[in-house]
Parts: C-alpha cells; sequence; structure tokens
C-alpha cells in the first residue's frame, strides 16, 4: 500500500495524491455488478476499471508488473497502512510522514529506485 503523486493518477482519483493497493490479480474478485465494470486503456501498463453505472473508478490492472491497483476507498473494510511515496518529484503536495518517497519508482517496478529526502 503507498501513495501515488503521478499526473496520471492525480487526474484519475481527482485528489493531489492516489492511495494505492497493490495485489495479484486472482486475489481481485468483483463480486457484483461485473458487467457493469468497463476498461479504459490509459497506457501499455495501465488499464483502468471503472462502472458504467455510476462512473466510479475501481481499480486498475498493470499486466506487466502482475498486479493490480485497487483504490483503497473501494476496500471499505482494509485498514489502510500506506509504506511508501512513488512518483514523488511530480508531487503537488509534500507530506512529511517519515515513509520512502521515490522519485520514479523501486527498482522493483522498473524506476530508478532514487529516493527523495523527506
Amino acid at each position: 500500500m503507498g501513495y501515488c503523486h503521478c499526473r496520471s493518477c492525480r487526474s484519475w482519483s481527482g485528489g493531489p495524491v492516489n492511495a494505492f493497493t497493490l495485489w495479484k490479480p486472482e486475489a481481485v474478485k468483483i463480486t457484483a455488478g461485473a458487467e457493469h465494470v468497463d476498461v479504459f486503456q490509459k497506457t501499455a501498463v495501465s488499464q483502468r476499471q471503472y462502472c458504467k453505472k455510476c462512473g466510479g473508478h475501481l481499480m486498475t490492472n498493470h499486466p506487466p508488473l502482475g498486479l493490480v491497483d485497487v483504490f483503497s476507498a473501494t476496500l471499505p473494510t482494509l485498514k489502510y497502512s500506506s509504506a511508501v511515496h512513488v512518483n514523488y518529484a511530480e508531487t503537488v503536495l509534500p507530506m512529511k510522514d517519515g515513509l520512502p518517497k521515490f522519485k520514479d519508482f523501486p527498482v522493483e517496478f522498473g524506476g530508478s529506485g532514487e529516493q527523495i529526502a523527506d
């Protein structure tokens, strides 16, 4: 779990940061209303899913990473606990919380691994 500060996620979430939760695809299941879910292919690594009925943003598939980013707000019983900031070089809301702040992404996710001081 973490916060993404990139312009794309800010636009998608409608806020200054996007609180994300990452899951393996097999751990994510739509339990009701799957017929109302549609996909927008934003980039080669981002397949955004939203509800055609209400317009709500649900999740983003990241096939090259083998992960699904489910909006933390759509998981009301999940105890959210951020561990990292990504794309912090693009932040519009500096956060002094002591968490690691990656310029882009950790090396494991194809980023530079470069961190920005708090």
